[in-house]
C-alpha cells in the first residue's frame, strides 16, 4: 500500500504516513495500489489499473469485505482455469460463467478442444494473477500476498 498525497510505501495496517503525516487514503496524487503517480481526477490508475475513487482496503478487511489471496487464486487459475473457479473467487462473475459454459458445453461440442483452450485461458489468468499483472478482485480491491 502506498499514500495517495505522497507515494511513499506503507504498512497495510497503517492509519497514516510516517513521511507526510496524512491519514491513509488522503490526497489524489499517487496511486495506493503501485506508488506511481497519477492524475488526481483519473479514476483508474494507468499503470495497475485499480480503481482509484475507492478507499484502499487494509489488511484482514474492513467494513466487511475482505481482500482475496493472490497465490489462492493463481493456483486455483493454473489447475482449475478451465472451469473460471479463479475468476469466480475473484469476483469476476460473467467471465467465470462463460469460461464453464464454453469449456464443458463447448468441449462435448468439440471434442475437447474448446476444453483446452479455456484452460490455457486461465493458465495465463493464473500466471498473470501471481505475477501481479491482475492485482484487484472484481469490486476492485487490491489482492494480498
Amino acid at each position: 500500500m502506498y499514500c495517495r498525497n505522497c507515494g511513499n510505501g506503507m504498512e497495510p495496517q497503517a492509519v497514516f504516513c510516517v513521511k507526510c503525516g496524512v491519514p491513509t487514503g488522503s490526497g489524489t496524487n499517487f496511486c495506493y495500489n503501485c506508488g506511481s503517480q497519477v492524475d488526481p481526477n483519473a479514476a483508474v490508475c494507468v499503470k495497475c489499473g485499480v480503481a482509484l475513487h475507492q478507499q484502499p482496503i487494509r489488511q484482514g478487511g474492513q467494513g466487511g469485505a475482505e481482500q482475496k489471496s493472490k497465490l489462492v487464486a493463481g493456483l486455483l487459475g493454473i489447475f482449475l482455469g478451465a472451469f473460471g473457479i479463479h475468476n469466480f473467487y475473484l469476483g469476476y462473475q460473467k467471465k467465470a460463467l462463460i469460461q464453464v459454459l464454453v469449456s464443458t458445453i463447448g468441449g462435448i461440442i468439440t471434442c475437447g478442444i474448446a476444453t483446452f483452450a479455456i484452460e490455457i485461458w486461465g493458465l495465463v489468468e493464473g500466471i498473470m494473477i501471481l505475477t501481479g499483472k491482475i492485482a484487484v478482485d472484481g469490486k476492485g480491491i487490491p489482492l494480498k500476498e
